[in-house]
């Protein structure tokens, strides 16, 4: 059997495309046989991988990437470098542990949230982003279509689900018994990362029901790592620079919107 046949049969798309100029480096390189064979499979195996994480990024449905690394986190000195370089490490994501990142609008809440996504799917694991409003109406729809079982099954699978904007638009009470049915389902089973800019005692006033919101709160937090960053708006930082955006001068102007909760790791 020749071998471009063979690498076709054993599915070796990405050897086979590269092989002559891998043949002609080994050539040059003067490489054994185990050498070259290493090479070979390596090549193979950086294909299959890169190809599975477009597939996974492109089934997470984030808004755009971005990465750890293009992050200013000159800009907020708040955040604590220790604590994203253990998320980074995505130990969360194999304990099935959550993170909430807490801060006011544009101090980088989403970046992070995708970053860790995009460093989750180059691990291999599936990922999802989803903004609050979102997932709420694809909840809603589904329970109106008789089959909201099968999507909280479906909203189960990913390893990884980010739920960004919570606390921008309130919920209803069926809304926020949805969105609890959800978080007690991956429970302990998937991480779920999730952005607000509001602080936890303000989530009775997003779920409209105290209650509801101390379940979900019991369950989110059990096994958690809270995130809060202070700081300015990065997206208006040029703007302030310029003139055309005023800073706070009072102190109550400036804390007015910052969440009041505090950096902590629950386990």
């Amino acid at each position: 059997m020749a071998l471009e046949q063979l690498l076709s049969r054993l599915k070796m798309e990405h050897l086979q495309a590269s092989l002559d100029s891998l043949c002609e480096h080994a050539s040059k390189q003067d490489l054994n046989y185990r050498e070259f064979l290493e090479q070979a499979l390596l090549q193979e195996w950086g294909g299959r991988h890169q190809k599975g994480l477009e597939s996974r990024l492109k089934q997470a449905r984030l808004p755009w990437i971005k990465t750890l690394e293009q992050f200013d986190f000159s800009f907020q000195p708040s955040i604590d470098h220790k604590i994203v370089r253990e998320l980074a490490g995505l130990g969360f994501v194999e304990r099935s542990e959550n993170v909430v990142l807490l801060g006011p609008p544009g101090v980088g809440k989403t970046h992070l949230a995708v970053a860790l996504a995009v460093k989750a799917a180059e691990a291999g694991h599936r990922v999802l982003f989803m903004t609050l409003d979102r997932l709420v109406s694809t909840l809603m729809r589904a329970r109106q279509e008789n089959r909201l079982d099968r999507q909280l099954q479906q909203l189960t699978y990913p390893k990884v689900l980010v739920l960004d904007e919570m606390g921008y638009l309130p919920m209803t009470r069926e809304e926020a018994s949805l969105f609890f049915r959800l978080i007690n389902r991956r429970y302990e089973r998937a991480s779920t990362l999730l952005t607000s800019n509001k602080s936890f005692m303000d989530w009775g006033e997003i779920f409209g029901d105290q209650v509801i919101a101390t379940a979900i709160l019991d369950r989110l937090l059990h096994h958690s790592t809270t995130l809060n960053i202070k700081g300015e708006s990065y997206r208006l930082k040029d703007k302030r620079r310029a003139g055309l955006v005023t800073t706070p001068t009072s102190k109550e102007d400036a804390t007015s919107h910052e969440p009041e909760a505090v950096p902590m790791k629950e386990h």
